[in-house]
């Protein structure tokens, strides 16, 4: 039984494809790589999984790209779309929701100007919420990139973003 090939629903955005190559070519990508690590590595260094990534992983790999598009679309991790320089991920967690992590995010929403899931039009932030970032004795708290701000307030929710932006 012959299987239809998979639509390719990503866009490239103006990703080099020689870009992609190199970056490919850098981290020795081939049949034996693991494709997780894979992904992570390439999407550490082009910021994004654009299509001609994951078709590039799926041949040097020679895993199918129905496949590579599936791991891709299962992990949270992993996005298809550029996403901003900096990930702001605001707990939705119980103690920061009773303890404002709501109006946390809606400041932040407000003086960035976009929802969750967006990012800003400079490419400066992605704005997300999660579950759970484990800091509930920080409640409200969030995490820019990999570094954890708590006891938000509004004040400081905006002087932790202007630090941000002069960088």
């Amino acid at each position: 039984m012959m299987r239809e090939p998979v639509e390719d629903t990503s866009t490239d955005q103006g990703v080099d494809p020689a870009e992609v190559m190199a970056v490919l070519d850098e981290l020795g990508v081939g049949p034996d790589s693991d494709l997780i690590s894979i992904l992570q590595d390439v999407q550490e260094r082009l910021g994004w999984l654009p299509a001609a990534a994951l078709r590039g992983v799926s041949e040097r790999t020679r895993i199918p790209l129905s496949r590579v598009y599936g791991v891709v679309s299962f992990y949270a991790q992993f996005y298809t779309e550029p996403h901003g320089k900096h990930t702001i991920r605001c707990c939705r967690g119980t103690a920061c929701h009773v303890r404002g992590g709501q109006r946390v995010f809606g400041v932040i929403s407000d003086i960035l100007g976009i929802g969750e899931g967006e990012t800003t039009p400079d490419m400066l932030f992605y704005l997300e919420t999660v579950a759970c970032i484990g800091t509930c004795f920080l409640a409200p708290a969030m995490l820019i990139d990999d570094q954890c701000y708590g006891e938000l307030t509004p004040k400081r929710v905006e002087t932790i973003l202007e630090s941000y932006q002069v960088k």
